[in-house]
């Protein structure tokens, strides 16, 4: 699929407040259900209908499926039944425990909540079949509106519903979730930290438990507080241990929550010490720890009953359980953590953090160039500068966080898409603008990079770097990969960064005058022969002629490969050299253009690398910028697409076309400036990407 490189310029974090809404009908979620009151009928949303495609996208239910509204399933349907807590949420006949995971955490802030799940909405004298959420997508917020027909069979819900069965928010929740991602079963699969992302625009990181600080039990802990979104899992050594039960009754390569980490002080055997707890939750809604401090077990008697109160500790099989710390280290591998504010990152103390976010592309041919291993490729990647000039308070270096998401790749898996394996690279600058080349990354090792490249959607990690000027490089796995991005720099000081895409220059030399004709060079008397053969008596050739005596000559060129000038660029060439007027060439004009192209052939040589006849379009940057066009990504990304091969190659003929359009639409420019003032507001980039799209 094309992607159409994105402005990767600076821009601020959104606001939750200015959710955009997202209906194709360009109404709002008020205005829409205001209509539904007047007419007195039921919403019914046409970008989400109540049909198979929005349940599946690779097979058939395997169920009849009845879409019913809640008022259908029960007597008396509930928005929020006693307030929206973790209990709500019990998972149904679909692989998304990572989803219900991090919704189980949204309802330990009450704050947070209200912003995903507006609580002005009911079953009540207004009810109009309509309701709406709010999710953030890379650095947008977003308001999403549904009707309330549910998937059900034999008259109860399908997939996640409440413990109370009247109770609708987070089935409703998770139907809001899959229409922004598609379809329900996009929603199969996936990390927790994604899901809290959405539901926060907080920045993520992941912890490996066995390899955790020293300090992790108060990093969660002040996590917590801070009303941080928690998870944690097992890992699996294989798929066959999906979900398998370990005999102390937990789930391996399922998504928990962490709903709480408290101290207790037992009245007998630990000898007046704490004993550091953990509270988790199972989504399904059962299956639990059945180890110490488990629901039943005899570590409780030791525990007064004011404390158990305290700690809502209580026997019931609700999926939720305590367990000591010492024991969750052995028996789980990964925590995530989603702060909404990366301060919750650090220590105790409060920072108001910098943010700054960058959208791209990586483009197949342009500016996906792969991992540092390639090379060839890997300085084409999208480059970003960052300017760090202010030490943290009472530190020695400039502490940021960068975080790499890939966009919309959920959305894309009914095309067959997968989260691809990404990663960034930290380089010193070396001082000057532009975008570096191959050689700066073939002697200059990288500063600092992503602790791993990972098939999750976002990569973070944090760093502290001595002030300096860096350049970060955000780039697939492999080149060739094409996918949309979200670059998110978090710094504790102001930290400037700039994308370091070319400004669209055009630097022409003077056109090279042909030698005189006394002292004209064997070549420039067999062409004086060819020519004079084809045009006849006058001297001058016309766009047929020319087009046979180009491909006669280039035919025989060596070292190029080359199909065939058309009869359109050959009187594009004319345009560009036709000092008369007349629509034809004299021999001095073609001379004129064949010392052009001869140095065009020179410049395709150079920048053919490998000597196979055609040129990689990854050194097109180069080889036009040898020829006096500095391009910007945008550009470059437009010229790839239309003269590349599907192995990235371009041949003669393509490139001599590209610069011939090149050179014809900068000198229309340049004339058209001199002659209107007013025109110079259209800048030299835009008009080249309307001459190359004519």
């Amino acid at each position: 699929m094309p992607y159409l490189y994105q402005d990767s310029k600076p821009r601020a974090a959104a606001h939750p407040g200015a959710a955009r809404g997202t209906h194709s009908s360009g109404k709002g979620y008020e205005q829409l259900r205001q209509e539904c009151l007047r007419t007195g009928v039921l919403f019914e949303d046409p970008d989400f209908p109540a049909c198979n495609s929005s349940l599946f996208f690779s097979e058939n239910p395997p169920i009849p499926f009845v879409w019913k509204r809640p008022g259908e399933i029960v007597k008396d349907p509930k928005f929020i039944l006693g307030g929206a807590t973790r209990t709500d949420i019990c998972q149904g006949d679909l692989g998304d425990c990572w989803l219900l995971a991090a919704i189980a955490s949204l309802t330990l802030n009450e704050k947070t909540l209200a912003r995903v799940v507006p609580l002005d909405q009911n079953f009540g004298p207004d009810y109009a079949g309509i309701f709406h959420f709010q999710f953030w997508q890379h650095n947008e917020w977003l308001d999403v509106v549904i009707d309330d027909r549910l998937p059900t069979f034999k008259g109860r819900l399908v997939f996640l519903h409440s413990a109370e069965l009247n109770e609708f928010w987070s089935a409703l929740l998770e139907k809001a979730y899959a229409k922004l991602n598609g379809s329900y079963e996009s929603l199969k699969g996936g990390s927790t930290i994604e899901a809290m992302e959405d539901f926060t625009g907080g920045i993520g990181e992941m912890y490996d438990v066995k390899a955790a600080p020293d300090n992790f039990y108060e990093i969660l802990g002040k996590a917590l507080k801070r009303c941080s979104m928690v998870g944690c899992s097992i890992d699996t050594s294989s798929a066959a241990e999906s979900e398998a039960r370990t005999p102390f009754g937990l789930v391996k390569g399922h998504a928990y929550s962490v709903t709480g980490i408290e101290e207790v002080c037992p009245e007998v055997s630990y000898r007046g010490r704490q004993v550091q707890l953990i509270r988790i939750r199972n989504p399904w809604g059962q299956v639990e720890w059945n180890g110490p401090w488990s629901d039943n077990s005899a570590e409780w008697r030791s525990v007064s009953p004011s404390e158990q109160r305290r700690l809502s500790q209580a026997a019931r099989d609700d999926g939720e359980f305590w367990m000591k710390f010492e024991d969750f280290k052995v028996h789980f591998d990964k925590v995530e953590i989603c702060n909404l504010t990366p301060d919750a990152l650090g220590d105790s103390t409060a920072h108001k953090w910098e943010v700054t976010i960058h959208q791209g592309s990586w483009v197949r041919g342009a500016t996906a160039g792969g991992r540092r291993n390639f090379l060839e490729t890997f300085w084409t990647n999208p480059q970003i500068k960052l300017h760090l000039t202010e030490k943290d308070d009472g530190q020695d270096g400039c502490t940021f966080i960068a975080a790499l998401m890939q966009k919309g790749r959920r959305k894309l898996k009914k095309l067959g898409a997968e989260m691809l394996t990404i990663g960034y690279s930290i380089y010193e600058s070396p001082g000057r603008d532009g975008h570096l080349g191959k050689d700066f990354f073939r002697y200059h090792p990288s500063k600092a990079r992503s602790k791993t490249y990972i098939n999750l959607r976002e990569v973070s990690h944090r760093f502290k770097l001595p002030p300096g000027d860096y350049i970060l490089i955000p780039t697939t796995f492999e080149p060739h990969q094409e996918a949309d991005f979200c670059l998110r720099i978090f710094s504790e000081k102001k930290a400037i960064t700039e994308d370091l895409d070319e400004n669209v220059a055009i630097d022409l030399p003077e056109p090279l005058q042909p030698t005189p004709g006394p002292q004209e060079t064997e070549e420039e008397k067999q062409f004086r022969a060819l020519f004079e053969q084809i045009s006849g008596k006058d001297m001058e050739i016309c766009a047929e002629e020319l087009e046979y005596v180009l491909n006669a000559v280039l035919k025989r060129t060596k070292n190029i490969k080359f199909k065939n000038l058309s009869l359109i660029s050959c009187r594009n060439i004319i345009s560009l050299m036709d000092t008369s007027g007349n629509g034809k060439l004299e021999f001095s004009e073609f001379k004129v253009f064949w010392e052009k192209m001869k140095k065009w052939i020179s410049i395709f040589l150079q920048f053919d690398f490998d000597k196979s006849g055609s040129m990689s379009s990854y050194e097109l940057r180069g080889a036009l910028k040898a020829a006096g066009y500095q391009l910007n990504n945008y550009l470059l990304q437009l010229i790839v697409l239309r003269y590349s091969d599907e192995q990235f190659q371009i041949e003669f003929d393509d490139f001599l076309n590209c610069l011939i359009r090149l050179e014809n639409a900068s000198r229309v420019f340049q004339a058209l400036s001199a002659k209107n003032k007013e025109f110079i507001n259209l800048n030299i980039g835009e008009f080249i990407n309307l001459a190359m799209n004519i």
